[in-house]
């Protein structure tokens, strides 16, 4: 009797570790993820740069959803969509960059750190 209630505590456990590394951000960390990726897809005259290349901002709010699409079980708040999906890149290692209308570039993570501060009525 002991070892069928120990197995069945440990299926539980692996069941519940297993439906929790799946689960979602709440609602309201999806919302503050969503208005990230449309404050980046929205952005006129900048460019996102993944591995080198840059792209235009509205085909980079596509791939950050999609990417968030593979990885979010990963995250469940904006902060950590901007640290493990929208700063670098998950098979080269390389940092996304922005690049705006004059020519200066800034880390996509301090980027989207602002917007979040913002968001969230914080000074940047």
């Amino acid at each position: 009797m002991f070892r069928r209630g120990f197995l069945m505590s440990v299926t539980g456990l692996m069941a519940w570790g297993a439906s929790a590394a799946s689960a979602a951000p709440p609602a309201h960390e999806q919302t503050r993820i969503e208005r990230l990726i449309q404050f980046v897809e929205t952005r006129k005259g900048m460019k996102f740069i993944r591995n080198g290349t840059e792209y235009e901002c509205a085909e980079a709010g596509k791939f950050l959803r999609g990417k968030l699409e593979s990885m979010g079980h990963e995250v469940t708040t904006a902060r950590e969509f901007i640290e493990r999906i929208a700063s670098q890149s998950s098979i080269s290692g390389k940092p996304y960059e922005v690049k705006f209308a004059d020519g200066k570039t800034m880390l996509a993570s301090q980027f989207l750190s602002d917007e979040l501060k913002r968001l969230e009525g914080q000074p940047t």
